[in-house]
């Protein structure tokens, strides 16, 4: 059987528990910056966005929403317009049609049953229409009280290339985040994930070689290794 670089490498950057402090730590010095992309006023504009932002960039909902938030400030103005045309007015994010039915059925439930106000817990915010755990975990988190840590792309291949979850599944990667990251840290942990995936991690060409967390991270390990057994064995 050959030889587990994966399993090497694990050992050799320590246990994920004594890893998580300093990772957060490095990455929060390397991102200072590293918040939510979605711009937003209100908690009804949060919430909105993070409904429109699925399937779709974050820098295309804000283009959006910069019209839309200037047409419908309440959830009273997307129950008065016809469907057809909130799904004119957000086009441009795609699945318009879904996430028209989701706003509307948003905005109805939060008149009927919420007084007008987006709640803030995950019970509450999940029986929203087009609201999922992800969409759920992001609204919390900005309104300050994170129930959980949001778990998307970028978050799923860091976790993963950090050794911090073995897992595919968003739900089971989340349990196994909540067990190791502080609490304190649920909030700021995804963003800093985030944006280091976009700056550094990068799915297809990481660089590991200007990496704050290179010395905690068994993946830049796995690589350093294979390359060397891949020369030896060429030579």
């Amino acid at each position: 059987m050959a030889r587990s670089f994966v399993a090497e490498a694990r050992r050799a950057v320590g246990r994920r528990r004594d890893r998580i402090h300093p990772i957060v730590e490095l990455l929060a010095e390397e991102h200072p910056d590293a918040t939510i992309a979605l711009r937003f006023r209100t908690e009804l504009e949060l919430l909105f966005s993070v409904i429109l932002s699925a399937q779709t960039t974050d820098v295309n909902v804000n283009r959006v929403t910069e019209r839309l938030f200037a047409k419908y400030g309440r959830p009273e103005d997307y129950l008065a317009v016809p469907q057809e045309e909130l799904e004119r007015d957000i086009y441009e994010t795609g699945f318009f049609r879904q996430k028209a039915k989701s706003l509307r059925g948003t905005a109805h439930m939060l008149l009927e049953e919420f007084g007008g106000v987006v709640p803030r817990t995950l019970p509450e915010l999940l029986r929203l229409p087009g609201v999922a755990r992800k969409t759920a975990n992001v609204v919390a988190a900005e309104l300050g009280d994170p129930q959980g840590i949001v778990v998307d792309t970028h978050v799923r291949r860091l976790s993963q290339r950090l050794g911090l979850t073995r897992e595919e599944d968003p739900v089971k990667i989340e349990r196994d985040l909540v067990k190791l990251v502080p609490r304190a840290d649920w909030g700021r942990f995804p963003h800093l994930l985030i944006w280091h995936g976009r700056r550094v991690c990068d799915a297809r060409r990481p660089r590991c070689d200007v990496c704050v967390v290179n010395a905690l991270c068994p993946s830049s390990r796995v690589d350093v290794t294979e390359s060397a057994q891949t020369r030896d064995t060429a030579v």
